[in-house]
């Protein structure tokens, strides 16, 4: 899976919220995990992924269903410059 597409996006999606099952309340992913799980190949290709990963946590984050935060603080999506994580909304 590579691209920007709509289609990727929506995995994405689905893959940061299988992710955030997977852990404790509370806890946080970052996109490269996202970006990792959902690549589908060998080689550091998912690194393609990693700003369709950042959109498919904005696109939750307007859904309600999970939160993008910075130093363990929640920022407004459009806010963010650096690192960040991403955790279920709560």
């Amino acid at each position: 899976m590579t691209g920007t597409g709509r289609e990727t996006v929506r995995r994405l999606e689905e893959t940061i919220l299988k992710l955030l099952e997977r852990r404790a309340p509370g806890a946080s992913i970052c996109p490269s995990d996202a970006a990792r799980a959902a690549y589908q190949g060998d080689g550091d290709g998912w690194r393609a992924l990693m700003e369709p990963a950042r959109l498919a946590a904005r696109h939750l984050v307007d859904k309600g269903e999970v939160e993008i935060t910075q130093r363990g603080d929640p920022v407004a999506p459009g806010k963010t410059r650096g690192p960040i994580r991403i955790r279920r909304a709560g």
